[in-house]
């Protein structure tokens, strides 16, 4: 790339480039948006667009790239899901009124955090912006969703934040400057991170910003002021949006705590491997994509929280239930519910951008949509005789005055854009429909205008048109031009005809093109005064929007425990798990058609069975059964209903799994170093309440290692009252059954198997006592194993088999292959065979420095002989 010489255009370019450095400057140039130098060629590659040059002085060139200003809404998306930040710069004056260089400046910074852009955001999941500030292993966290307003805090341990993290899953973290190296260490490298100077991470800057938010004295009306780090990292985020101009941000009225005493905690091991709401395999079924029924976006994104979230209080657990009851009792509420929530739209995120200055005409007319539709909601539900439906019909505001406003000043259907005119509705403003009828009613003008100068000047064919260039003119063909009147003024003469312009349609014309300026600008002061009146709605719309949401979910739960079959569980403070009939909410949907789920019972309590090890082959649906138990818990717990036949549920505080193999290869760490760090993460956080699901634990080490450290595992559980969690352990070391007769609350359970001659069909039911053996073989087989290594998988079974019985675990060598049969020869000089020893003998006996072609080929003849026994 040549030097860039710095002509006027390229000097304000690199002045208003310095502001932003690390983001992408989209530059406006008249009709287009253009991005020079090294954002040209990376914007470019991104968007699939021509990269070309710039001529920039004599023998210079500046790398350009550019596209049409109308198609920002399809390109910026592409650029901001590519994880870059983009910088817009707008023309800041109208250059038909200025000879020198327009005026130029940013009128927005993008960023995957903060964007209120319809083709950027997911309608079913938030946009966080998130804050992260470590100090002396502790952290404080925030997180900012600009599309909808909702603002979190929280403050804790590493593990904590990391949590918060996952499940918040945002898509851009603000950190000090500096500390990008001990954020990854902590919280690893998959997120994007951006850097703020130092000064922007103290209190008193935080506080400051906080209270100049909320126009408040203190922080204590919203239970967070001893939150200190939180507070730091929440003001952190405010101050992000002032450098990125985000500044129109009044529908940010308050900041949450995310309250951890409420909520069974999920660490992102039990997220990843029970697939709440993402699968680990390309093409599979999360939980959330089973029970999303949801109508509304407001619905989708707070049915999300409501899985990562579950509750521990029982009460509204209950109240939940109460109301998903109610729905089932009602089927015509239920469905008149349904068509009024799918008339609502995104509620929130259209609130917020009448906040921030950005909402379209069309945005309008939906939220009077939706604040109609709210209101025989409220009706309905302030009648119901389900007291939570009562309360949320109670807090419900439809806004009437405004939805009425809308509806007269607004056009039913009106453009997207608002500079296309056509907004505002008739009857609102007298001087605008004057200037209508001017501007509309030109053409009947226009034609009379015609007739009456073609019978004055006998001119049949005359015509009066319009162009760019000159307005409206008279077009004359050349065989009448003899009777064109003297005070015409002939302005172009074409091959066949002469056009000709008067003072008539002069004066029409500018009448006519004011009156079109004119509309526009009174369509944009009404709209906009409609809009800053629409500020004042803010808090109870987006009061309105989560109380949809809301119901919107509970709608969702009678939906989905109608068509598969759930039952209202009990949710109680006992230490109980007690499912009948529980059956996998995820695997039971992939089935083929007419193939019943094999349904099974959990028991557990403190008392009588608090460890249930579970034996069993391969395939035969051990980990399916301890992800139900899990999966059936936490339904149980966000209010939904379950599939099972009965299911009384002793509330827990925490979920923990260690299902699968989740290598970390990549970051060094083998399969049984993450298994380790896995299992002490729940070791060491277990609590009397929490459930644990451990799937063959130490099969990435050798098998006494395994046992023991399972064994191990196990013992603690059982024997430590501060960890005496309910456990469902899976395993393939049958040794383990051993536990049952010295530990008083273990069972053995297996899934049962039946073997038919030699195959084995999987039952997929639990039933008590251990396993003998696993099966392997039989599975080996299924997968397509060759013969050979299945036939001689057996023999050796059969060896180990009758050696454990007579001696316990055998020290003794497995005996080698001993025929030419098919297969691989797996050790060739066994000690304890004598065939084999005297070919040893005879090869250890042979001279090879010494030996001659035909020695050789008589000595192998010789070998061959001793082992064919001839």
């Amino acid at each position: 790339m040549g030097k860039i010489v710095e002509t006027p255009l390229m000097k304000q370019y690199f002045d208003v480039k310095r502001q932003h450095p690390d983001a992408l400057l989209l530059f406006r140039v008249g009709d287009f948006y253009e991005m020079y130098g090294e954002d040209a060629v990376i914007g470019a590659e991104i968007l699939g667009i021509t990269q070309t040059r710039r001529a920039n002085g004599v023998s210079q060139y500046v790398e350009m790239a550019g596209f049409p200003h109308h198609a920002l809404d399809t390109y910026l998306p592409k650029l901001v899901r590519a994880g870059k930040r983009v910088a817009i710069c707008d023309q800041l004056e109208d250059p038909k009124m200025t000879k020198k260089l327009v005026k130029r400046g940013i009128t927005e910074l993008v960023t995957p955090g903060v964007s209120i852009n319809d083709n950027i955001l997911n309608h079913k999941e938030n946009n966080f912006l998130s804050c992260v500030h470590m100090e002396k292993g502790q952290g404080g966290v925030s997180f900012l969703d600009i599309s909808t307003g909702e603002f979190l805090t929280a403050e804790g341990s590493v593990d904590y934040i990391d949590k918060l993290l996952n499940n918040f899953s945002p898509k851009e973290i603000l950190i000090q400057r500096g500390s990008k190296k001990r954020f990854e260490e902590s919280f690893g490298t998959r997120y994007l991170v951006f850097e703020l100077d130092d000064w922007v991470f103290t209190s008193e800057t935080a506080n400051e910003r906080l209270l100049k938010q909320f126009e408040t004295q203190n922080l204590k009306g919203f239970g967070v002021q001893h939150l200190t780090l939180g507070l730091i990292a929440s003001g952190a985020i405010l101050h992000y949006l002032d450098v990125t101009q985000h500044t129109h941000i009044s529908h940010i009225t308050t900041l949450s705590r995310i309250e951890e005493e409420r909520y069974v905690r999920l660490d992102k091991f039990t997220v990843r491997s029970l697939e709440l709401v993402s699968t680990m395999n390309e093409g599979g079924t999360a939980l959330l994509n089973v029970i999303d029924k949801t109508v509304s976006p407001m619905g989708s994104r707070l049915l999300r929280r409501w899985i990562l979230f579950p509750l521990k209080e029982v009460r509204p657990i209950e109240a939940r239930q109460d109301v998903v009851d109610y729905f089932f009792r009602h089927p015509d509420a239920k469905e008149f519910l349904d068509i009024q929530l799918g008339q609502i739209g995104d509620l929130e995120r259209i609130i917020s951008k009448v906040a921030v200055g950005r909402v379209s005409p069309r945005e309008v007319v939906q939220l009077k949509v939706a604040l109609q539709a709210i209101e025989p909601i409220k009706e309905l539900c302030e009648q119901s005789d389900e007291p939570s439906l009562r309360r949320i019909g109670e807090q419900m505001d439809p806004c009437v005055v405004l939805s009425e406003r809308i509806g007269k000043e607004i056009q039913p259907d009106p453009p997207a854009l608002l500079n296309r005119g056509g907004v505002i509705a008739p009857g609102v403003d007298a001087e605008l429909d004057e200037l209508r009828t001017i501007a509309y009613s030109g053409k009947d003008y226009l034609l009379k205008v015609q007739q009456r100068e073609s019978e004055r000047t006998g001119i049949p064919s005359l015509k009066i048109a319009f162009n760019n260039v000159f307005g409206y003119y008279i077009e004359v063909r050349n065989a009448h031009k003899d009777k064109v009147p003297p005070e015409w003024i002939r302005k172009q003469t074409l091959v066949n005809a002469e056009r000709y312009i008067t003072e008539e349609l002069k004066e029409y014309e500018e009448k006519i093109l004011g009156a079109e300026e004119k509309i526009l600008s009174l369509e944009s002061r009404i709209f906009n005064e409609l809009v800053t009146a629409m500020g004042e709605y803010i808090q109870p719309v987006l009061q309105d929007a989560n109380l949809v949401g809301r119901i919107d979910c509970l709608l969702s739960f009678a939906k989905i425990a109608e068509q598969n079959h759930y039952i209202r569980p009990v949710v109680d403070e006992s230490d109980v798990i007690d499912i009948k009939g529980g059956r996998h909410p995820v695997i039971e949907k992939q089935l083929p058609p007419g193939e019943p789920y094999i349904a099974n019972d959990v028991y557990l309590d403190k008392e009588r069975q608090q460890i249930m090890i579970i034996t069993g082959p391969n395939m035969a649906g051990k980990s399916a059964l301890l992800r139900q138990t899990a999966l059936i818990t936490i339904l149980a717990q966000i209010g939904c209903f379950v599939p099972a036949e009965s299911a009384r549920i002793g509330w827990v505080d925490k979920v923990f799994t260690r299902v699968g193999a989740s290598d970390n290869i990549s970051v060094g760490e083998s399969t049984f170093m993450v298994e380790m760090t896995e299992a002490s993460d729940i070791l060491n956080n277990l609590s009397p309440r929490s459930l644990v699901l451990f799937d063959e634990l130490g099969r990435g080490t050798s098998t006494y290692d395994g046992i023991s450290i399972a064994w191990a595992i196990v013992e603690y559980i059982h024997e430590h009252l501060s960890a005496a969690a309910k456990t469902l352990f899976a395993t393939h070391y049958h040794e383990l059954n051993e536990m049952e007769r010295s530990f008083k609350r273990i069972r053995n359970y297996n899934v049962s198997v039946k073997e038919v001659g030699n195959k084995v069909i999987f039952l997929r039911k639990l039933v008590k006592g251990g396993s003998e053996h696993s099966f392997g073989i039989h599975v080996a087989k299924m997968a397509g194993m060759p013969k050979s290594i299945v036939k001689r998988s057996n023999e050796i079974l059969k060896q180990l088999e009758t050696e454990n019985r007579q001696n316990g675990i055998s020290s003794k060598p497995i005996k080698a292959i001993t025929t030419h049969a098919e297969g691989y020869q797996l050790s060739f000089f066994q000690l304890d065979d004598p065939v084999l020893s005297q070919v040893r003998d005879e090869i250890k006996n042979i001279d090879v420095n010494n030996l001659t072609p035909l020695e050789a080929l008589n000595k192998l003849s010789e070998i061959k002989r001793i082992i064919s026994g001839k």
